[in-house]
Formats: C-alpha cells, sequence, structure tokens
C-alpha cells in the first residue's frame, strides 16, 4: 500500500469470511496498515459497490484478454469514466442526450 497512488483506508468493509481479521491483524503488525483502520464484517455492505459495478463487470467479461496490465487498467479506467458520464455523475458536465433519445 506504499504506492503513490494509493492512500490509507479509513474502514475496509468485507463479508463474514473469518480470515480477513486475521488477516487484517498481519498487516497492521507489520505496520502495512495503520492501528487505526477499521474492519467491518457484514454480509451486505459492499452489496451497494458491487451492484455499480455490474456493469463494469458485464464489459470485461469478454475483454478478458488483455496483453497488460497497463492495458487492462486504461481500458477499465475508459469503463469506468463512460459509466461515470451516463449515470451524471460527473460535475460541471451536462450530460447531452445520446441520439437515440434526441430523436423521440
Amino acid at each position: 500500500m506504499s504506492a503513490v497512488h494509493t492512500q490509507e483506508p479509513r474502514v475496509i468493509n468485507v463479508d463474514k469470511n473469518a480470515a480477513y481479521p486475521k488477516a487484517v491483524d498481519e498487516l497492521k503488525e507489520k505496520e502495512e496498515l495503520s492501528e487505526q483502520v477499521e474492519l467491518r464484517q457484514n454480509k451486505y455492505l459492499n452489496n451497494i459497490v458491487e451492484q455499480d459495478h455490474r456493469f463494469i463487470k458485464r464489459l470485461v467479461k469478454s475483454g478478458m484478454g488483455f496483453g497488460s496490465f497497463n492495458t487492462a487498467r486504461r481500458t477499465l479506467k475508459g469503463y469506468e469514466v463512460m459509466n461515470m458520464l451516463r449515470k451524471g455523475q460527473v460535475e460541471k458536465l451536462e450530460r447531452e442526450p445520446s441520439k437515440n433519445e434526441s430523436s423521440l
């Protein structure tokens, strides 16, 4: 987690798998994870995130032959941006109707 592009999480949401508390404790002992990081185990906490990424998962399935990590990263970033634009999640940018919508 010491890469330049990452930041320390405040909370980690996971399911009820018994391996998670042990793994988080080991990371804290190695000081790879701050002692302030909270582990929340709840079967349903990640559902919102999982539902939001269902669209992305569907697109990625067909493109599983990424040649390199950077190709995968760029492609997935593009999928995420297009999904955010479609959902109107980008500030200061008005959503333009698609060709199908404008003819209605």
